[in-house]
């Protein structure tokens, strides 16, 4: 991690830490306008003027301790800011500031916490009291300008930081949206998959303990093998959804091309006989790719297992230069005369699946009749990183 992400790591720290404690906060931004304020008693003074005295310093922090409340009480801060910063004006003879800190840092906060209506009051108090500091201070049309200005901006500061954390707040309720739409998926996949399959086998297994034994055993073994595969896929999602709390699952890695030999290993198991065949120079995905293409097979081979009444099927992956093409071919039922993607979808998501995975990538999913119009034929072309790219 370089300086610039060490340095954003941090600042994310801090502000975690500070929405966290946000008395905390407010505590450290009253003592940092103290310091600010003290600034004009430390500084030497004219001999002609008067030395400031602790009085008026008292008061200044008078006015800087309603500061801690910001938050909870925003309108009344502001008042008891204007009621102590007029006894300071017209009772104590001490320094002038150089910016109205107090006053600036309600208004922000007004503008960023407060209803509309407390905003219109706010702005209807400045009208006033802005104009009346000037008279009492310098009656220049120049510092009644500047005043106006500052505290404008503090206003519309306030007002864009709301905005932007609105906008945050938008953002990330839909990446939990799709966050949730994805482990969703993830879950249809993985247990349609494997229930398919046990299906299938189970179904299978009272024909082949009365005709053949040993196939039975290898049906009760390849049942037991695709639960096993199941519960810790299951377990990995779930993870996923407890992650940050205690006692969750661990993190693994999604699955990959690298892992679709073993799940055709597992369909074959189940008795349809499947052909696995790559083309074309095989070459590293990013993480999210190579999910997507483990899963647009399994759903593939879940739908061929569930509706196709098939005996074989072929998935086919080619790698061409910044596209990769994946096929899953069956010699089941087709389709019927113009059916399409849709037409073994009416009996659940697996193919309206596949082809928001596929749109999830910048890809596209097709699918429908066989070569020679036999069986069915799932077409998904996905871009993946050029061979150029991956040699940067």
């Amino acid at each position: 991690m370089g300086v610039r992400g060490k340095m954003r790591a941090r600042w994310e720290r801090t502000r975690t830490w500070g929405a966290a404690n946000p008395w905390a906060v407010d505590l450290g931004i009253a003592l940092l306008v103290q310091a600010a304020m003290t600034m004009p008693f430390v500084v030497p003074r004219p001999p002609e003027i008067e030395p400031a005295t602790w009085p008026a310093y008292g008061l200044t922090t008078l006015t800087v301790l309603p500061l801690v409340w910001r938050r909870r009480a925003p309108l009344a801060v502001l008042l008891a800011i204007l009621a102590t910063s007029a006894l300071y004006r017209l009772a104590v003879e001490g320094p002038g500031q150089p910016l109205p800190y107090t006053g600036l840092v309600i208004v922000y906060t007004i503008a960023l916490v407060s209803p509309p209506w407390k905003r219109l009051a706010t702005a209807g108090l400045l009208v006033v009291a802005v104009p009346t500091s000037v008279w009492l201070n310098t009656q220049s049309a120049r510092e009644l300008t500047f005043s106006l200005f500052v505290f404008a901006a503090a206003y519309v500061f306030g007002r864009l930081q709301d905005a932007r954390q609105r906008a945050h707040l938008v953002e990330a309720e839909r990446a939990a949206a799709r966050e949730r739409a994805r482990i969703a998926r993830e879950m249809h996949d993985i247990l349609s998959h494997a229930v398919s399959l046990m299906v299938v086998q189970a179904e299978a297994g009272p024909v082949a303990v009365r005709a053949a034994p040993e196939r039975a055993e290898a049906a009760f073994e390849a049942i037991s093998e695709t639960g096993r595969e199941a519960m810790t896929q299951l377990r990995q999602m779930l993870g996923l959804l407890r992650e940050g709390s205690e006692g969750a699952a661990p993190r693994e890695p999604q699955p990959d091309l690298s892992e679709l030999p073993e799940l055709v290993r597992r369909v074959n198991a189940s008795g349809l006989k499947v052909a696995f065949t790559t083309e074309g120079g095989v070459r590293a995905l990013p993480t999210a790719t190579g999910a997507g293409v483990y899963r647009i097979v399994q759903e593939a081979l879940t739908n061929v297992v569930k509706h196709a009444d098939a005996r074989a099927a072929e998935v086919r992956i080619v790698h061409e230069d910044g596209v990769l093409r994946i096929t899953v071919t069956d010699d089941g039922r087709g389709p019927g005369p113009g059916a399409g993607m849709a037409a073994r979808a009416s009996g659940g998501h697996g193919l309206t699946g596949i082809r928001e995975r596929a749109a999830a990538h910048g890809g596209t999913a097709t699918a429908g009749p066989g070569p020679d119009g036999r069986g069915f034929e799932v077409r998904a072309l996905l871009p993946v990183p050029s061979t150029a790219e991956v040699g940067r």
